[in-house]
C-alpha cells in the first residue's frame, strides 16, 4: 500500500472501518457455520424447534463470550 494513503486521517479512518468489519463479518461466518452445525441435527423446516432456538442462543452467548475474553488477553499481553 502507498505510504502516503496511510498519512491521510480519512482514508486511515476508512480502511480501519473496512478491516473492523471484514473482521465481524468473519466473526458472524464462523459463529453461524459453529452453532449451526451443533444444533441443527435434522433436515430444518420452516422455523427452528424450541430446543434448536435454545441451542443457538446458546452457542452464539458462548461464542461471543469467548471471543471477547480471547481479545482482552491479547490487549493485556500488548
Amino acid at each position: 500500500m502507498d505510504p502516503s494513503v496511510m498519512q491521510n486521517p480519512e482514508m486511515a479512518n476508512i480502511i480501519s472501518q473496512e478491516q473492523q468489519r471484514a473482521m465481524i463479518n468473519e466473526m458472524v461466518g464462523k459463529l453461524t457455520s459453529a452453532c449451526w452445525d451443533k444444533c441443527i441435527t435434522g433436515t430444518p423446516g420452516s422455523k427452528f424447534s424450541s430446543s434448536e432456538t435454545a441451542c443457538l442462543s446458546n452457542c452464539a452467548r458462548r461464542y461471543l463470550d469467548m471471543s471477547m475474553l480471547i481479545m482482552k488477553r491479547f490487549q493485556n499481553m500488548q
